[in-house]
């Protein structure tokens, strides 16, 4: 069994709020209420701070890496509603490459889509809007929608081909964008909603296309299983203390049926591997457990991890 490595000392002066691994696990970025984001070269069972990046002025509650073929670029987001892109040049300086001050609020998560898709990045936010950034041609657009209006929590972009299909190479097709790959995102509300988004490259805007409704309190966390398998998967992960996990198949893709997970505690974020098999549920009770489906479509707990 491997062992998990223990970065004891993180450099930061308060909470950390998410650690993210880059796409070749090398390094890793980390955030914190310290208004700080730090990057550590992660080598076997060794890691090293190489950089410090200060541009916030509020706790920074998510990172995340866009895929290595944008170049080395890592984006932030925080309560004072704003949202970072940072990339590294050359010669290993990091610096703010795009500031972005669209949202009223709190951002709370940032999530870059599928490469296939293109350079984008979705970010959900307190003031119950998406925001939707686009790099293209050296310069970067923006769309906002109103998602949730007592704010949104997260966001998660769907797998650039779906289930059953075959990878287009056309691109402008509806719903999809320059890059080729369909347009779909989720995301979850303070309102206990989850809703499915869809992009048209005719009308240029996204559109909701389905509302999953279950939960009772606030929607924590949402995550779309990022491999195309034989269905579709969603998780979602609620104050509630219930995990729902939305499926679909090829035959019905806009129909989504929900499989129920009861826990003692309230749920703060549901992970899937990168298999797309396996989901991980994590909440206020400090334990990890995973979860995957058997051959009959019932969802046991194959693993719980305590701290």
């Amino acid at each position: 069994m491997s062992q998990a490595q223990v970065i004891s000392n993180s450099g930061h002066d308060d909470m950390i709020h998410d650690a993210v691994l880059d796409y070749y696990g090398r390094r890793l970025a980390t955030c914190s209420s310290d208004k700080t984001v730090k990057i550590f070269e992660v080598e076997g069972e060794n890691h090293k701070l190489t950089e410090t990046l200060r541009g916030h002025e509020g706790a920074v509650w998510c990172v995340s890496w866009a895929h290595p073929k944008y170049g080395s670029i890592l984006a932030s987001s925080s309560y004072d509603g704003k949202v970072l892109i940072w990339r590294e040049s050359p010669n290993s300086q990091w610096s703010v490459v795009a500031n972005f001050g669209l949202h009223t609020a709190s951002v709370n998560i940032v999530s870059w889509s599928p490469h296939e898709s293109g350079c984008l990045l979705a970010c959900a936010s307190s003031d119950g809007q998406v925001s939707v950034l686009e790099f293209q041609e050296g310069n970067w657009t923006h769309q906002i929608f109103a998602a949730h209006g007592q704010g949104v929590n997260a966001v998660s972009w769907a797998p650039a081909t779906q289930p059953g299909s075959l990878v287009s190479s056309k691109p402008g097709i509806e719903g999809k964008g320059a890059g080729g790959g369909v347009r779909r995102l989720v995301t979850g509300g303070s309102d206990g909603v989850v809703k499915i988004w869809e992009y048209s490259a005719q009308d240029k805007t996204y559109s909701p296309i389905k509302e999953l409704t279950g939960h009772t309190d606030w929607v924590r966390d949402v995550a779309w299983a990022p491999t195309v398998l034989q269905k579709s998967y969603i998780a979602s992960a609620a104050q509630d203390k219930t995990v729902r996990i939305w499926t679909s198949d090829p035959a019905h893709p806009n129909d989504w049926k929900p499989t129920v997970l009861n826990f003692d505690a309230v749920l703060w974020r549901v992970s899937w591997s990168l298999s797309g098999n396996v989901l991980a549920v994590s909440g206020g009770d400090n334990k990890v457990s995973l979860w995957k489906e058997n051959l009959k479509g019932e969802w046991d707990c194959v693993k719980w991890i305590e701290e």
